[in-house]
């Protein structure tokens, strides 16, 4: 009996960007019988029609993540201390600064002037009397002046420094907006491609008598398998270059059957923050259990063959996983798959119908600055056939680059640029990390 495994890069993709994928629902038809009239049931679109959508959804991504480039140069310029609102921003603060300082002079000689009429006695001159009234009075109307000229060079400090904050937070807006669009254009690209890829596939599937393409007749495709479940736990949100992470998988044989021999998939995806770089060379799986606690490496297929073994019905197994990253790994994003098989004695096979995703932030080893980020194209060239659905468990998403008026308020230099990471790093990484779960098992390899 062959196991075979394809889940749909598309719905991998899905997780950051939900709405994309009802533009592309008819490509992904269930294969259940439609219970529509045939009337309201659309057509499936033909492998020709789905290359010019690849086309046309890789030439859109290409015109957004122009525009993001563009955005993000636009957000360079806006904190840069030679942006022209930041000029005007700063000499206003100057000015309110020396005009502040200018009154407090003014109010200190009304001090002075106040002090030497006081200090006058009853039989002073009549002359030294008006000439410190005179002096007390001049002191005061330099006072007034000088206040009215501090409060205004104030006001107008305030409003540059306004304007220079607004035109920071339109240009952060208009990237994040641009990233959007980029991670969006990227799920269309993606979807798709895995949308050809499975009409491809059916094509080559006809006229094979069991339609698994393999064109060996054989019955008995292994089936999904919803009460076998995988959860993830102890995954940090954050991982650092040059340390090891230990965290956990439970699998739960939830069906009433006994599984004679259960096997967990696992696999580890990274990209550095432009989302462009695979990084997943500097990140190794290790596993251990109970009953085998000395680390080994997970294979090169991803699979955990020796670990579990047999389940009975409502039985649970942990397996532990250790998570090394390389001390030169690059700040990036990662993200790990974890699935499930069981294959029976009596040839009989299933797997979960979900992978657990997790996501996780990289942070470059302490003492070695973040390279600043590039952004750089990539669109997936190869994806896979859409089926089973990926459902996310981690809780380390990325998150396009945001602020708030505070934030940008002390923001003044073109350093605030290193806290723009490209958001379509992680939809990316989503994309290509998937590709690691299509190549399980794939239809014709033994059991």
């Amino acid at each position: 009996m062959k196991i075979r495994r394809i889940l749909a890069t598309a719905v991998a993709v899905a997780v950051t960007t939900p709405a994309v994928m009802l533009s592309v629902t008819p490509a992904f038809a269930d294969t259940k019988p439609d219970t529509k009239p045939a009337a309201q049931t659309p057509a499936k679109p033909s492998v020709e029609e789905l290359e010019k959508a690849v086309a046309e959804a890789k030439k859109a991504y290409d015109a957004v993540f122009a525009a993001e480039k563009t955005a993000y140069a636009a957000v360079e310029a806006a904190v840069s201390d030679t942006a022209p609102l930041n000029v005007a921003a700063k000499a206003a603060r100057q000015a309110a600064d020396d005009a502040a300082a200018a009154k407090s002079t003014a109010d200190e000689a009304v001090t002075v002037a106040q002090a030497a009429l006081d200090a006058l006695d009853e039989d002073a001159a009549e002359a030294d009397r008006t000439a410190a009234e005179k002096a007390l009075a001049d002191a005061k109307t330099a006072a007034a002046t000088a206040t009215t000229t501090a409060t205004t060079a104030e006001a107008e400090a305030t409003a540059a420094r306004k304007l220079a904050t607004d035109a920071k937070v339109a240009a952060f807006t208009a990237l994040s907006k641009a990233q959007d669009a980029t991670k969006e254009a990227l799920a269309a690209v993606t979807a798709a491609e895995a949308a050809l890829e499975r009409a491809k596939k059916e094509e080559e599937n006809q006229g094979d008598g069991d339609g698994d393409g393999d064109g060996d007749g054989e019955e008995g495709e292994c089936i999904d398998e919803p009460g076998l479940t995988t959860v993830v736990k102890g995954l940090p949100s954050k991982v650092t270059a040059g340390t090891a992470t230990t965290f956990s998988v439970r699998v739960t044989n939830g069906t009433d059957k006994h599984l004679d021999q259960v096997i967990t998939y696992a696999a580890v995806h990274a990209t550095d923050k432009s989302g462009a770089k695979d990084i997943a060379k500097y990140l190794k799986l290790t596993w251990s259990t109970a009953s085998s606690p000395k680390w080994r490496n997970v294979g090169g297929d991803h699979y955990i063959d020796d670990a579990i073994g047999a389940l009975k019905p409502g039985e649970k197994a942990d397996v532990k996983l250790r998570l090394d990253v390389d001390a030169k790994t690059p700040a990036g994003q990662g993200l790990t798959f974890v699935a499930g098989d069981y294959l029976n004695e009596d040839g009989t096979c299933g797997l979960t119908p979900d992978a657990a995703v997790d996501t996780f932030d990289i942070e470059a080893a302490p003492g070695k600055p973040a390279p600043k980020p590039t952004p750089k194209p990539s669109t997936s060239t190869t994806a896979p056939t859409a089926g089973n659905g990926v459902t996310p468990q981690g809780s380390g998403t990325s998150v396009p680059a945001t602020t708030t008026n505070s934030t940008l308020a002390a923001t003044g230099s073109s350093d605030a640029t290193t806290q723009l990471a490209l958001a379509s790093g992680a939809a990316v990484a989503l994309g290509a990390g998937a590709m690691f779960l299509v190549r399980r098992r794939k239809t014709g390899a033994d059991a």
